[in-house]
C-alpha cells in the first residue's frame, strides 16, 4: 500500500519553479531544491523521479500560469486590439519588478530556458516551441482585431507583428535582467506600440 504523502506537492512544485527561475537549470543543485521545497532528497526523487522531471513540470507550471494571465488580457473583447497589446506590455513591465534580486529582474523562465537549454535539451525545446506557438496565436488574435478596427497597421501581417511583439517582450525581459529601470522598459513598450500604429 502506498504511503500517503505528507507534503503539499503543488507547493513544492511552486517552490522548485522559483528556484529554477532564479538560478537556471544547471545552477540549481539538488540541495538548492531541498532548501527551496523543504523536502529531503529522497522525497524529491520519489515524487519527481529526477531533477529534469521536476524541471519539466516546473516549466510547464510556469507556462500555464503566465499564459493564463496573458490570455485574460489578449482575449478581452471590451478592449481594442491595440489596447490589449498595450495592457500586455504593461503586464510585462510590472512582472519584471515583482521578481527582483539585487536590483535586477530574474527575467522569464521561458526566455531563460530558451537561452540555456533549447539547443541541447530536445524535451525542453519541444515545450518551448509549443508555448511560443500558443503565445503567438494569442497575439495574432488581438492584432487581427486591431487591424480590422483600423488601430493597428495592416501593412504587415498579423503573424509577423505577433512575432515582433513577442521579440520585444523577450528583449524587455533580458534588459530588465541587465538592470534596466522602469522608465526604460516603459519607453521600449511605447516605441513598440508606436510601430504598430497605422501610418
Amino acid at each position: 500500500m502506498a504511503r500517503p504523502r505528507t507534503f503539499d506537492e503543488e507547493r513544492a512544485l511552486d517552490a522548485a519553479m522559483h528556484a529554477f527561475w532564479e538560478n537556471g537549470y544547471e545552477a540549481t543543485s539538488t540541495q538548492d531544491l531541498c532548501a527551496a521545497t523543504g523536502l529531503g532528497r529522497s522525497s524529491i526523487y520519489n515524487t519527481f523521479s529526477s531533477k529534469h522531471d521536476l524541471f519539466r513540470r516546473a516549466l510547464a507550471r510556469y507556462m500555464e500560469t503566465m499564459n493564463a494571465r496573458q490570455l485574460d488580457i489578449l482575449e478581452d473583447v471590451e478592449r481594442s486590439g491595440l489596447e490589449r497589446v498595450r495592457a500586455l506590455l504593461a503586464l510585462i513591465v510590472e512582472g519584471e519588478f515583482e521578481h527582483r534580486k539585487d536590483g535586477h529582474s530574474i527575467g522569464c523562465l521561458t526566455v531563460n530556458t530558451t537561452v540555456e537549454l533549447a539547443a541541447r535539451d530536445p524535451e525542453a525545446a519541444a515545450m518551448l516551441e509549443r508555448d511560443l506557438a500558443a503565445r503567438l496565436t494569442m497575439l495574432q488574435t488581438a492584432i487581427r482585431s486591431g487591424q480590422r478596427a483600423g488601430d493597428i497597421t495592416a501593412e504587415r501581417g498579423a503573424d509577423m507583428l505577433a512575432r515582433y511583439v513577442n521579440a520585444v517582450i523577450g528583449g524587455m525581459r533580458v534588459a530588465a535582467q541587465g538592470g534596466a529601470d522602469r522608465a526604460t522598459l516603459e519607453g521600449i513598450a511605447e516605441t513598440a506600440l508606436d510601430a504598430l500604429l497605422p501610418r
